[in-house]
């Protein structure tokens, strides 16, 4: 019997056999389709992940293939910036830029090499998921693989099989719709050249319109323009009432919208598809042993570009409780604390996207004007508080933490060295514990000993998903964790 079962290995899924891997647990990942989708879908991820890819080893293979950028810009109806999230000059506090974008296919394509020569990862392609019964204790789960039916068993099954997740559907968890669904028409191309914009004021003397996400709020037509790795771009173009999917995804008509952004710019279509972009939480994330993650849990409207970021934090949540279970013999109930720590996140961010969504997707030209103008003042009288995307993520509220200290369910700083390494390279993975001991002999330019002092800490713990426990004595951290975690205080130590 394996420890883990993965249903999907998109990026997801990827991800969390990587990242289970490399602690050693039995993985087997179940796929349906024999090769990785050759188009792309997801383009963007942010520092978060970046440092998740640390974690699970694969940097040195997927930053290669990656390009950081400079944020986002929200354009009004009159060519005004209404809205700028832009990172040029903002420290970077996590280690990385807030910004990356990636071609899928390449990123599934190495994440995949990350745990393809792990003894104790079973990597079955063509293997598509029938059925599951858990009634006995273990997972089993029903799958057909080249004509033939097959069952294996498993601790605990993730599913990451996408927004249509037949796992979901064989347990019958339904979708809670925060009320929002817009069709927009997606278009990918290669494009050997840079794109145009219209003469936009209010921007910035710092920014770089090819390095920003930007999105136009026209209620002629609203749209996204996103950079990529190389010569890749990404146009987001909102459906407008009573417009054919089928009319708009046709060449001449792509070629129609593009012209403005492209005129006569060498380029390459990839790809033109239609989408309703969404606000869904399933109303259960698990059921048992069974636990939903990514597209499976959640749909995210791209405002912000966290749909495979949502979905990376999900695993990543659920991998290093796994592992305390299996290695440390921590109590089985932490896993309890998936949904009461995902959920809120997640509704929060959301939350966030739909607020953008309502605004960008606006179409009456005089609510446009005003909304426009409100936005403007509000930025005016917010001057000298630039605002940057990572700001909309939300601390972990409840859970495994130590609630009521300090910075309790941030994210933790990862400053870089002296010698250009960052912190985790230093420290490692895992549960850590600075003190203000440890923090003065840290070569960091004293940004850890200045995030103590900031939150009066005498000593801060670190979860292995890079998000703080809580502060205090180490001593009473120590005790808070063991309590949490179902150790016993020599076990914990």
């Amino acid at each position: 019997m394996f420890d883990v079962a993965i249903i999907g290995c998109g990026p997801v899924g990827a991800l969390a056999a990587n990242l289970l891997g490399r602690e050693g647990l039995n993985v087997v990942v179940l796929e349906k389709e024999l090769t990785h989708y050759p188009l792309p879908r997801a383009v963007h991820l942010d520092h978060e992940m970046m440092r998740l890819f640390q974690s699970a080893g694969v940097l040195e293979r997927v930053l290669p293939d990656m390009v950081d950028t400079d944020g986002h810009l929200h354009v009004g109806a009159s060519a005004q910036a209404i809205r700028y999230m832009g990172t040029v000059g903002m420290p970077r506090p996590f280690g990385w830029s807030n910004d990356w974008f990636f071609y899928q296919p390449e990123l599934e394509e190495h994440l995949r090499a990350g745990f393809a020569d792990m003894p104790n990862v079973d990597f079955r392609k063509g293997a598509e998921f029938t059925a599951l019964d858990q009634s006995d204790g273990p997972v089993r789960i029903t799958y057909t693989q080249g004509g033939a039916q097959h069952q294996v068993a498993a601790r605990w099954a993730i599913a990451c099989d996408g927004s249509r997740s037949p796992v979901r559907k064989a347990l019958g968890i339904r979708l809670d719709d925060l009320d929002f669904e817009e069709p927009w028409l997606v278009v990918d191309a290669e494009v050997d050249g840079q794109v145009a914009f219209p003469d936009i004021a209010g921007v910035p003397e710092q920014a770089d319109l090819q390095r920003l996400s930007v999105m136009m709020c026209d209620p002629r037509r609203p749209a996204t323009i996103v950079p990529g790795r190389g010569n890749h771009r990404r146009w987001e173009l909102m459906l407008l009432p009573h417009e054919d999917d089928a009319a708009m995804m046709a060449p001449e008509k792509v070629a129609e919208l593009l012209a403005p952004y492209i005129g006569d710019v060498p380029h390459k279509i990839v790809r033109s598809a239609t989408y309703r972009f969404h606000g869904l939480v399933a109303e259960q994330w698990q059921a048992g042993n069974v636990f939903l993650a990514g597209d499976a849990a959640h749909q995210t409207p791209p405002f912000f570009g966290q749909g495979m970021c949502h979905g990376c934090r999900d695993v990543a949540n659920l991998w290093w409780k796994m592992a305390a279970i299996i290695k440390d013999h921590a109590s089985p109930e932490i896993l309890c604390t998936y949904q009461s720590e995902r959920d809120p996140h997640v509704r929060g961010v959301i939350g966030a996207a739909v607020a953008a969504g309502r605004y960008i997707c606006e179409l009456d030209p005089v609510k446009a004007a005003a909304r426009d103008a409100e936005m403007i003042a509000r930025a005016q009288a917010q001057k000298g508080k630039q605002e940057t995307a990572h700001d909309l993520i939300p601390a972990i509220s409840t859970g495994i933490i130590h609630r009521g200290s300090a910075g309790a369910g941030e994210r933790f700083i990862q400053p870089v060295l002296n010698d250009g390494r960052k912190l985790d390279d230093l420290t490692g993975g895992g549960w850590r514990l600075f003190t203000l001991e440890d923090a003065a002999a840290l070569p960091d330019g004293g940004a850890v000993s200045a995030w103590l002092a900031a939150r009066g800490a005498e000593a801060v713990m670190i979860r292995p998903d890079h998000y703080v426990f809580g502060t205090g004595t180490a001593e009473e951290l120590r005790k808070a964790y063991a309590a949490q975690m179902g150790l016993s205080l020599e076990t914990a130590a």
